[in-house]
């Protein structure tokens, strides 16, 4: 396949596998609505990774900035970020998922549940997935890397002022900083806890 980018030519097989993914999880979300009248995805963010973001990855991590390091060492070239309205909706949308034809999970971790000491807060997933496109080991169908994060619209939101405030330069107080973001996360886990509750009881009164 000839070399385009960092991708080296296959970067329509990863949009496909990106479009594809995308379009399976809203036809179990919108047949979940139907069936239960619970909205699983709020939305759904998916790209796939660009050019430089990737090279300076394999920077980071002191690999060639090939297309071998790009869709085999690494596995976030395909990424797919899913919002739910509550915490619940995580762990179906993740069954569900699982039981995608042609998905492999061949790591999750679930920050949900095991929070991270700065209070972030998500569910993340790597999916190995089956696409009728030559892969980078020359198989065909070929198997592809896609990396999903599901959270809360609390816990989305958190993490994108957090991630602003991570990469502002010369910044005082970082440790009051991280201390009040930490102290916020925890507040936002707690309303979100509540909403759960709340939804249980309307249910269970309906």
């Amino acid at each position: 396949m000839e070399e385009n980018g960092i991708y080296g030519g296959y970067t329509g097989a990863l949009q496909y596998v990106l479009d594809d993914l995308t379009q399976k999880i809203t036809e179990y979300s919108e047949k979940e609505k139907q069936e239960t009248g619970i909205k699983l995805v709020e939305h759904l963010i998916a790209r796939i990774k660009e050019e430089d973001s990737m090279r300076e990855k394999c920077r980071r991590r002191e690999i060639p900035e090939t297309p071998y390091s790009a869709l085999r060492e690494l596995n976030d070239a395909i990424g797919i970020r899913v919002v739910c309205g509550f915490q619940d909706d995580i762990y179906r949308n993740v069954e569900l998922i699982k039981s995608l034809p042609g998905v492999e999970v061949v790591k999750e971790k679930d920050y949900v549940k095991n929070v991270k000491p700065n209070g972030y807060r998500s569910y993340h997933m790597i999916l190995l997935v089956e696409a009728p496109f030559k892969d980078i080991d020359g198989n065909n169908p070929g198997k592809f890397f896609a990396e999903i994060q599901l959270r809360t619209i609390a816990m989305d939101s958190w993490a994108a002022l957090e991630h602003q405030l991570r990469y502002k330069k010369n910044i005082g107080n970082n440790a009051l900083i991280e201390a009040e973001l930490k102290r916020c996360a925890d507040e936002m886990a707690s309303t979100d806890v509540s909403m759960q509750t709340i939804r249980d009881l309307i249910r269970e009164d309906s």
